[in-house]
């Protein structure tokens, strides 16, 4: 993807270009984003979001998976996440956003069924 704002100007990408070490115990930098995504945490949502739409970090690129990450950060409150959406879109046809779209709900629903047993359990 050749997106100058988000390639050069995201958090995520400075992170990364400065050496942010990602990981979680060794298990690569998906791993790490994807558990802080787990405790609903906007900023993990917005780094997923940029290192699938970048192809960065060791993480393959997939507009898809952008676009559900960003739509997932937007709704938390991240506030550069929906021009990046609108962004990633662009070079989407109508049929992956409505994926990225049902993977986001798909996502919300099944982070929330986690929570409400967890509470069930303590």
């Amino acid at each position: 993807m050749e997106n100058s704002w988000i390639s050069e100007n995201t958090l995520a990408q400075a992170r990364i270009a400065e050496g942010a070490d990602f990981t979680v115990a060794g298990t690569g930098p998906l791993a790490a984003f994807l558990a802080a995504a787990a405790r609903g945490d906007a900023n993990a949502y917005f780094d997923l979001g940029v290192a699938y739409s970048t192809d960065s970090n060791g993480i393959e690129s997939d507009l898809i998976e952008a676009h559900k990450w960003f739509n997932l950060a937007a709704v938390a409150g991240h506030e550069d996440a929906p021009e990046c959406r609108a962004e990633v879109s662009d070079e989407m046809t109508a049929r992956e956003i409505a994926e990225a779209q049902r993977r986001a709900r798909e996502w919300l629903k099944s982070t929330r069924e986690s929570a409400s047993t967890l509470r069930r359990a303590a």
